[in-house]
């Protein structure tokens, strides 16, 4: 069966319920296809101890502030789920789940949306899949011949999880650094954190608020021709949140550099010296989750879609939402993305009207 309608948004997390809030407000019909079974996009699969990086108020999709969570500064993971749970009913938001969406194809002057639940066909089509389904894990000489467990970030849930157990952590980025501070309190746990290089962590005062302004600076400076101002980077790397602020001021947290290989009980430096490992925990970050858009040949050598605003150049019908920075100033976080959303559905309203 084939439906019809102005605009598909494939994603019904941050990126999805924004971008309808604005569509909804702009009165086009449109639907969006949530392969979750339940509302709150990624959240509802983080770990138990995990945090917002700024206060409820600065935390807020377009329209409908966030609430505040009683005792809390930073909300948990489990409050975001809940609230855009909220969201979606308050604006009855048109979310049809779950739908998977396999392939996103040209059809004539139209897209065709190929998914497990039949094909819908429109006129735009906005991508909002984020990156938490693409995980990220590097290849590391001996991964195969370790003997331990291996998870990335996305199977992580708690330090219980790995009492009595020697743990190696890998990244020096936010995850990492939070894993790792989960996981160091616990006297059970051996634990051992790798890192690139060095940890930098930002100012104790900065959070969310300071990041959005860092990334929006940054995109004005390129978009005015002036020089890159580094944004977010050119602060460090880890946001000094209480756990990890905790855990490094009382020396727990202390790096060591990547290692060259793992072995099959644990891992190898360059100068042979060895730590046993039970389980390896891969902090590694994540890649776009774009393979539903293969069949557009939109992908450069480097996988990379060249966007334009928020259009993809070589297919202006299609929109990407909430990727990272290079689809708008901090459009993976809540605080972001809803600037971007309004931009992406002003495009297609502008298109779709000509």
């Amino acid at each position: 069966m084939t439906q019809h309608t102005d605009v598909v948004v494939i994603g019904g997390g941050q990126a999805g319920l924004a971008a309808g809030y604005h569509l909804r407000r702009r009165g086009l019909d449109f639907v969006i296809l949530d392969a979750q079974a339940q509302a709150g996009g990624a959240w509802q699969h983080a770990w138990d101890s995990l945090h917002l990086f700024s206060p409820a108020a600065y935390s807020s999709l377009p329209g409908r502030p966030m609430p505040v969570q009683p005792g809390e500064t930073y909300p948990d993971a489990g409050h975001v789920v809940r609230y855009l749970t909220d969201y979606e009913q308050r604006y009855e938001l048109p979310v049809r789940r779950p739908v998977r969406v396999e392939a996103v194809r040209r059809d004539g002057g139209l897209l065709r949306v190929e998914t497990d639940c039949g094909t819908w066909r429109a006129r735009a089509v906005i991508s909002a899949t984020g990156t938490w389904w693409r995980p990220f894990i590097p290849a590391v000489p001996g991964q195969d011949n370790f003997t331990g467990r291996q998870l990335h970030t996305t199977g992580y849930r708690r330090p219980s999880d790995f009492a009595g157990q020697r743990v190696v952590v890998v990244g020096g980025g936010n995850s990492g650094a939070q894993i790792a501070a989960d996981l160091a309190p616990h006297g059970g746990i051996d634990l051992t954190w790798v890192t690139q290089r060095p940890p930098r962590y930002l100012a104790d005062d900065i959070d969310g608020r300071a990041l959005f302004d860092a990334a929006s600076a940054r995109r004005r400076a390129l978009d005015e021709g002036r020089s890159d101002t580094g944004g977010v980077a050119s602060l460090g790397d880890i946001v000094a949140v209480p756990p990890v602020r905790t855990a490094r001021d009382a020396g727990l947290l202390k790096a060591q550099p990547m290692f060259q290989q793992l072995t099959p009980d644990g891992v190898q430096w360059n100068d042979g010296t060895t730590a046993p490992a039970d389980a390896v925990v891969w902090c590694t970050g994540f890649r776009p989750a774009l393979s539903h858009l293969a069949p557009l040949g939109l992908r450069g050598t480097r996988g990379h879609i060249a966007i334009e605003g928020t259009h993809a150049v070589g297919e202006p019908r299609l929109h990407l939402l909430g990727y990272g920075d290079w689809t708008g100033p901090a459009s993976a976080t809540l605080i972001g993305i809803g600037r971007t959303a309004r931009e992406a559905v002003h495009q297609i309203a502008r298109q779709l009207s000509a």
